[in-house]
């Protein structure tokens, strides 16, 4: 057990002050204080702006959107952040929003949301999207972008995905350059960054 400090119940004791010639204030020690401590600011500052270049270069990458296929999530001309990593180690989902090189012309990039992954099978009935035989819940599309185009069913290759833009009734996609090789993926939207009325994650 830890011995507990007793109280003192004698007259409190006063050290005596120094006389005045030896409680003169020393500025130098406090001036070299400031040097240093403004030196470590500095340090911080450009190592967190080292990495936040880095972060960017390496992991994310700022692209912009062109057309409204992805309506009303993103509009056109936006900003985002891509990250270029994620797929080195995470698994391509249902419902992720991608970047990828356009099959008919790898010059192009486009951005569509996953609908189905390998093996899956796929068909769509007057807009609506049946996937693996059942109908698919797809809130991202308002009733308004909605269309009445039909696909008869396909099983997606090993390797492929089917992409489809959220804006139904304008989007050229896997309805009409088929599913997307995985090699063409390059990227998952994360981020709107500007403009500012768009912030936020993209879901």
């Amino acid at each position: 057990m830890e011995p507990v400090p007793t109280e003192n119940h004698t007259s409190p004791q006063i050290a005596p002050s120094p006389p005045p010639s030896q409680a003169a204030p020393m500025p130098a020690a406090n001036s070299s204080r400031k040097s240093s401590g403004a030196i470590l600011w500095f340090r911080d500052l450009l190592i967190s702006a080292l990495a936040s270049v880095l972060i960017i270069t390496f992991l994310y990458q700022p692209v912009r959107v062109e057309g409204t296929s992805m309506l009303p999530r993103l509009e056109d001309r936006d900003r985002i952040f891509i990250n270029k990593f994620v797929y080195h180690f995470a698994a391509i989902e249902h419902g992720d929003v991608v970047v990828f090189r356009y099959p008919r012309d790898p010059e192009k990039s486009y951005i569509k949301r996953v609908i189905a992954l390998p093996g899956d099978s796929i068909r769509i009935e007057h807009g609506r999207v049946i996937l693996n035989g059942k109908p698919l819940r797809e809130p991202y599309v308002p009733s308004e972008y909605r269309d009445n185009r039909s696909m008869a069913e396909i099983i997606v290759p090993p390797d492929s995905y089917f992409m489809m833009g959220d804006h139904r009734s304008i989007s050229s996609d896997s309805r009409d350059f088929g599913p997307v090789d995985r090699d063409l993926i390059y990227g998952k939207a994360v981020f709107v960054y500007w403009p500012a009325r768009d912030l936020g994650v993209v879901h």
